[in-house]
Formats: structure tokens, C-alpha cells, sequence
């Protein structure tokens, strides 16, 4: 993502309601849909960091995501969280980037019942940097990251939207588009895969796994004004 000059911006209340950013968004307020960003922009990156495993990769699906949902922005009715409409948006751009790589992605079911060396090193084999008892937390949490890329892509954005985004069962499910039994199948599926070897450690530092830094923050949201205001999208000029 290339580097563009920011400049911050004056913020809407707190107070002010996701559905009232929203439909100011909507009619091209750029200071309301900065505020929006903002609010879910970890959430936009660490949905496409899941699929995409790769942090200037999922800069570029969230950045895209943002335009694609203030262009569509109209269309929100509220039915849902702003949050899930968001979510959904980033999935499907992400998503979509996969299949355009042609990337070969295992289902799940396979993934469990293969026994495909190489699939089943992905799931239970520990990443080269193997902890120690004495590890740092920085440490433990880097290892974390690691075993997290390695799960096959539907463990991956389950346990990235409900452990580290907190989504609940029903909203994972409306965003990935699968039934909430399905949801909890995979997340404990995959939680039981990143506890073998870490025990205790995976629940002291996974709060912090792919943390999102506020440069890598004001970064997506100054690519998407640019852009916005280059489609007359921003009405603030």
C-alpha cells in the first residue's frame, strides 16, 4: 500500500451511533466516515489478515473494503450491526482475492480426515521459533500469530472473528454465512489445535495476536480519503 500524507481529522462524538455516521457517510461526510473507520478498523484488518495471511495484503483488502462500503453505503439498512455489514464486506473482498490467486485452499472436513502429511503438519506441528517455558510474552504472542496462519482458512476466520474480534457465535455465523453449529464446531476445533504445545499461554497473550498499531491505522484510513475524494465520494472538500 503506498504511503500517502495524513492529516488527522476532526472526530464526531463517541456518542454518536453507528447508524447516525452512517447516514451522514451516506451523503458524503467524510469526518463521520472517518469516525466509522476508526470504530472497526482492527476489525476490517484482522478479518482479512485471517484469510489473506499477510499483514500489507490485508492493509489492501481493508482499504478496498472501505471504499466498497462507503460506495454502498446507502444501502445499509440497519438490519444488522454496521459492524457485520462491514465484516461481510471484508470477507468477500478477501475472499474474492484468494480466488483470483487461484490459492488452493483445503476444505475442512478434508483438513480433519486428511492424512496428507503435509496437512496434517499445518494442523498440529509447531511453527520453527518452538517456545521454551521462559518465553516473553512477546515471544509466546509471535508463536501464536504463527500457529493461527496455520490453520486451514475456514479454522482461521472463525477463530480470528470469535476469540480475538469477541463476534459472538450468531454473528460469526451471519458474516461467514454458515450455521451457528458450525461456528462452534470449528472454533473449538481450532482453539484445541492452538493449545497443543502452549498450553496456558495461548489465553495469557491472544488479546494481543496481531496487534494494530495506530500507523498501520491512520495509513488504511488516508489511502481510503484520497480515494474517496478522487470519486467525489467525500463531500467535505
Amino acid at each position: 500500500m503506498q504511503d500517502v500524507e495524513y492529516k488527522a481529522p476532526v472526530f464526531y462524538s463517541r456518542d454518536i451511533s453507528d447508524v447516525e455516521l452512517a447516514k451522514l457517510g451516506a451523503r458524503g461526510d467524510g469526518v463521520a466516515f472517518e469516525a466509522i473507520m476508526r470504530r472497526h478498523n482492527q476489525l476490517l484488518f484482522r478479518t482479512a489478515r485471517s484469510i489473506v495471511r499477510n499483514d500489507d495484503e490485508a492493509e489492501d483488502v481493508a482499504q478496498e473494503a472501505w471504499m466498497r462500503a462507503w460506495r454502498a453505503l446507502a444501502s445499509f439498512r440497519a438490519e444488522s450491526k454496521l459492524s457485520t455489514w462491514l465484516v461481510r464486506i471484508a470477507v468477500n473482498e478477501a475472499l474474492g482475492r484468494q480466488r483470483r490467486k487461484r490459492a488452493q485452499i483445503i476444505p475442512l472436513e478434508a483438513a480433519m480426515m486428511s492424512t496428507d502429511t503435509d496437512t496434517q503438519s499445518a494442523l498440529t506441528e509447531m511453527p520453527d521459533r518452538g517456545p521454551e517455558q521462559s518465553l516473553e510474552r512477546v515471544q509466546v504472542r509471535a508463536l501464536i500469530e504463527a500457529r493461527i496462519d496455520q490453520l486451514p482458512e475456514m479454522f482461521r476466520s472463525v477463530f480470528m472473528l470469535r476469540a480475538i474480534e469477541e463476534m459472538s457465535v450468531d454473528e460469526v455465523a451471519e458474516v461467514l454465512e454458515i450455521p451457528s453449529a458450525t461456528v462452534r464446531t470449528r472454533y473449538f476445533r481450532a482453539r484445541a489445535l492452538l493449545r497443543e504445545g502452549l498450553a496456558q499461554e495461548v489465553d495469557f497473550a491472544i488479546g494481543e495476536a496481531f496487534s494494530f498499531a495506530g500507523e498501520r491505522c491512520d495509513g488504511i484510513v488516508a489511502g481510503v480519503m484520497v480515494r474517496a475524494r478522487a470519486e467525489g465520494l467525500c463531500k467535505d472538500d
